[in-house]
């Protein structure tokens, strides 16, 4: 299918971010994401998935706060509701957000329960009037990340539908996670690995629709992988192999962004997470919501059997505080 003579608003607001850290649950919190930054500068950072009734009705601080270092940081939304997801862009964009993303690829039951992730792709209509929503009210980036397809709803046909519909409402950018998703028989967990990936739907899917920014998704391990992807689409987004090893983005910057800043060794990540741990347990927070993120910095190096040990042990006792940290350091030789 070819779209090439189909008028559509030019994505134009995002700015090029060839490599970006999934929104995964649990993971990419505030924490993660300042770790994160301190190994790469330029990378575009995601937030967990946050349901928009409790960006309007919850404790917002604790939902959206984040620090100005983690910019460029993007907040990804769940629902599927125009009205409501055009209200929780509006407050995106007060509290900062470079972008707004909208989830289409979670295939969780309580996701599904609720009418949104990976089951709207079967309503791209509906899809798009959100878009069209949340576009008129921010002057952000509005995107979507979403699977090739859903169920027996999983050819190519239809997945172009899908996007040049959402494309029409004026998408910035698709963030495609290169497997389907099977709603129902498989746990979230099961449909990360069961269902086979097709990059190449992704691939046909940047040639088919040259003017839209396509960023691919889904099993991405290592640099060498997102180089060869990035000869295909226009981004990278590289998942759980950057939670279990942080120090993987250490080269980002320099290999997909032309910043030749040193990367701080991991030592010096440790060093500068310091002051901003005393300051999460000054606000009263407990230093293991900020260490558990930091577990695998030093993972594949000498001692880090011993930086993981010390910290998980010692971290989590009440009173625990960057002493803590600082031992386990000393218990790493420089890698």
């Amino acid at each position: 299918m070819s779209t090439a003579t189909v008028s559509r608003p030019t994505p134009s607001r995002c700015s090029h971010h060839p490599i970006s850290l999934a929104p995964m649950m649990d993971r990419t919190d505030r924490h993660f994401r300042y770790l994160l930054r301190q190994i790469s500068r330029h990378a575009l950072l995601y937030t967990e998935m946050v349901v928009a009734q409790a960006v309007i009705h919850g404790v917002r601080p604790k939902l959206l706060g984040f620090d100005p270092l983690e910019h460029p940081i993007a907040l990804q939304l769940g629902g599927d509701d125009p009205a409501q997801l055009a209200e929780c862009s509006r407050i995106a964009t007060d509290w900062g957000y470079d972008e707004i993303n909208l989830n289409v690829g979670c295939p969780s039951d309580r996701v599904q329960k609720g009418n949104f992730g990976a089951c709207l792709m079967a309503d791209p209509g509906l899809v798009a009037r959100c878009v069209e929503a949340m576009r008129a009210v921010t002057d952000r980036p509005v995107t979507v990340k979403h699977r090739i397809g859903i169920d027996e709803l999983d050819s190519y046909e239809l997945l172009t539908r899908f996007v040049g519909t959402v494309a029409d409402a004026g998408c910035d950018r698709f963030s495609v996670h290169a497997r389907k998703a099977w709603l129902q028989g498989l746990d979230p967990k099961q449909n990360r690995t069961i269902p086979p990936l097709v990059y190449e739907t992704v691939y046909r899917l940047k040639q088919d629709f040259p003017e839209l920014i396509i960023e691919i998704n889904g099993g991405i391990t290592d640099l060498e992988q997102a180089a060869t992807h990035l000869q295909h689409v226009d981004g990278v987004m590289v998942g759980r192999a950057v939670y279990d090893q942080p120090y993987l983005f250490a080269e980002v910057d320099r290999r997909f962004y032309g910043d030749d800043t040193p990367a701080p060794s991991r030592h010096q990540v440790v060093e500068r997470m310091l002051p901003y741990i005393e300051a999460w347990i000054a606000r009263g927070g407990r230093m293991h919501n900020v260490t558990r993120h930091m577990l695998l910095l030093f993972h594949g190096c000498a001692g880090s059997r011993a930086w993981k040990q010390i910290l998980t042990i010692e971290g989590c006792r009440p009173g625990a505080g960057i002493e803590v940290v600082q031992k386990a350091l000393a218990a790493v030789p420089p890698c």
